[in-house]
């Protein structure tokens, strides 16, 4: 059987992907394989896809969906390389692995295959996410491709010497924005509001202000000096948050996982 998209790995991000393309296309048309058999089962079934084995997939998917971590790729290809060197129709391998190339992937294969390496964020499970995207010159053409994740968000095309780089501000950071909603919430509790209420007001707040920035066209600072009103409470919060250093944590959190990303090249 033929299938429009196979996903090698379903873990977290690759059940996010599959998710979004799942809205698109026929999920009868998806096949989803993973090392613990039993995992990809439970996905396809939630999906209405097939669980197959990893050959499977690389015998008769168009587009090869690669979510394995990094270092277990060259196990991966040590046993697909050779099925995707009989193939004969056109197929695209779609790589989702941290910190590795296109050429990467090619020297895994030992062949040359239209790649495609995307850095995606889990939000595409609800079509809320970000997707970064570089195509090798054997992508003959982005636009099924892009049709099959047009439920997953935004997918924004860049320079694949830029891909690791962004991703630590658009893979990594709903981590931290977690945290950072987690916090809010604490602090509401602590001053006297209920669990639910204080976490709605902080999934709320988030969602505006990031609205108003990408609406407004105003700068971030901009907007915070508005909302802090000479001798008001918003200033004192904004001061506790400098003596504590948050915006350089938040930005050693980016450099850190930039950092984390360039050793796994090694």
């Amino acid at each position: 059987m033929k299938y429009i998209a196979g996903f090698i790995g379903a873990g977290n991000m690759g059940k996010a992907i599959a998710t979004a393309v799942a809205k698109s296309i026929d999920a009868k048309s998806i096949a989803i394989s993973n090392r613990t058999h039993k995992k990809a089962e439970v996905l396809a079934e939630e999906l209405g896809a097939n669980a197959v084995k990893n050959v499977e997939i690389a015998k008769n998917a168009k587009y090869i969906f690669l979510g394995v971590k990094p270092q277990m790729l060259k196990e991966l290809f040590d046993e697909i390389a050779p099925v995707l060197k009989n193939r004969t129709d056109e197929f695209v391998l779609v790589s989702m692995a941290a910190g590795t190339s296109i050429e990467d992937i090619t020297n895994f294969c030992g062949s040359e295959y239209p790649v495609i390496r995307i850095m995606p964020n889990t939000p595409v499970a609800i079509g809320r996410g970000i997707i970064l995207y570089s195509a090798n010159s054997l992508v003959k053409s982005t636009d099924e491709f892009l049709d099959l994740l047009k439920y997953s968000g935004t997918l924004d095309e860049l320079s694949e010497n830029l891909i690791d780089a962004g991703s630590c501000m658009t893979g990594c950071s709903p981590a931290w924005i977690y945290m950072f909603i987690e916090a809010l919430a604490d602090g509401g509790v602590e001053c006297g509001l209920p669990r639910a209420q204080a976490l709605k007001y902080a999934c709320d707040a988030l969602i505006g202000s990031a609205q108003l920035v990408k609406e407004s066209g105003k700068h971030p600072d901009q907007l915070k000096d508005e909302v802090c009103s000479p001798g008001g409470t918003t200033i004192a919060g904004v001061h506790a948050l400098e003596n504590n250093a948050f915006r350089g944590t938040v930005s050693n959190a980016v450099t850190a996982a930039y950092s984390k990303t360039m050793n796994l090249k090694k």
